[in-house]
């Protein structure tokens, strides 16, 4: 993931893996919005718990004891998400992504709806 992270209410980033497939492609850019409240089934960018520095890009699932739960799309991918390293605390939550600005033509990102399961 590239970000360009100022101060700004909005940022944007380049998703540079595979782990949210099909919604989301290596090489798609997408347009963010600097908040914590977030939803289930919503796009979000977060803080890796366990890497400082490396910015994700995931499905909030659910709110749990110790912050948000947070999925790929594509769990065949490899991808690094709540099931290996647990709930990510809500002060890691960057923003909601709100779209998809590149490769054009722009559309949102689909949100999906989550039953409320635990893991």
């Amino acid at each position: 993931m590239h970000a360009c992270l100022k101060r700004w209410p909005l940022l944007r980033v380049e998703v540079a893996e595979h782990s949210m497939l099909p919604a989301l492609q290596p090489g798609d850019w997408l347009v963010a919005w600097r908040t914590r409240r977030v939803r289930p089934g919503q796009v979000v960018l977060a803080w890796h718990p366990a890497r400082a520095g490396f910015l994700l890009v995931k499905r909030a699932v659910r709110r749990v004891d110790g912050g948000w739960w947070l999925a790929s799309d594509n769990p065949a991918g490899g991808a690094a998400d709540s099931s290996r390293f647990g709930p990510v605390p809500e002060e890691m939550i960057v923003g909601r992504v709100l779209a998809r600005y590149w490769p054009f033509p722009p559309h949102p990102v689909p949100q999906v709806f989550i039953p409320n399961e635990r893991p």
